[in-house]
């Protein structure tokens, strides 16, 4: 099989990945899994905006490459990972969404409680390790948090969003980026105002009718204040996060 469908539909997502600015010059790696063992995955140094069908390439799960005219992106590692560990996942994104990367830069922690969309749709969003692309360490990263979200931000690196299909795996950073651009914006005004925890709590039970998973559905969340980071506040530490542009409410 030649995967024509699955072909055009990444060439398509780099397409808008590149319009978008979140990936300059050959920046970005994107991937569709086809079969268990075969991966679609984009070229090494080769810009996403102009890619065709054919300039894309074959892997198994082990990162070989078994047809291309092209070579494999070095960092189809990190897209295997989050195969090898989610079986409902079918495409991952990976790039450079210039608002988002300043949180990775930053490393500061994308609040909620602010704006429904992030809230319902993404959830609370962590922060991985640093560690230098294209290596196993750096897949190795997102071990913590790859079943506990579908959308991750990378130390000092970018975002990784995984879905079931490449249409919506965009669709994540998408979505990210465009509130990390609000949050930059409202700080510039003075700083944001969270809605009440009463109200954040509604936009968690909305998430659930909307058919997302959360681990802050369990019973042990019913009394916390979900705007203070409950989920991934144990990671903090290890990826050098810290709260200090949008710091918790008196």
């Amino acid at each position: 099989m030649d995967y024509q469908s699955e072909r055009e539909q990444l060439c398509e997502i780099g397409r808008r990945v590149y319009a978008r600015q979140f990936a300059a010059a050959n920046e970005g790696n994107l991937s569709i899994r086809l079969e268990e063992n075969l991966v679609l995955c984009t070229p090494t140094l080769f810009c996403k905006g102009y890619m065709e069908p054919d300039d894309l390439c074959l892997v198994d799960m082990s990162g070989e490459q078994l047809a291309g005219k092209r070579k494999r992106t070095s960092e189809v590692l990190l897209h295997l990972e989050i195969y090898r560990q989610r079986e409902d996942v079918k495409s991952v994104v990976h790039c450079h969404p210039p608002h988002a990367t300043a949180f990775a830069v930053a490393r500061e922690p994308v609040p909620v409680g602010v704006l429904p969309e992030p809230d319902i749709f993404l959830g609370e969003v962590p922060i991985s390790p640093y560690e230098t692309p294209g290596t196993q360490s750096f897949a190795d990263t997102v071990l913590p948090f790859v079943e506990r979200t579908n959308t991750i931000i990378l130390a000092n690196h970018g975002t990784v969003s995984y879905e079931r299909n490449c249409e919506t795996a965009f669709w994540l950073t998408e979505v990210l980026d465009a509130y990390c651009r609000i949050l930059i914006l409202a700080n510039q005004l003075g700083g944001i105002r969270r809605v009440s925890r009463e109200k954040a709590h509604e936009l968690l039970e909305l998430r659930k009718v909307w058919g997302f998973e959360d681990e802050r559905f369990a019973q042990e969340f019913a009394g916390m204040d979900l705007r203070d980071h409950p989920l991934f506040r144990e990671t903090w530490t290890q990826s050098g996060v810290e709260q200090s542009a949008f710091p918790p409410e008196a």
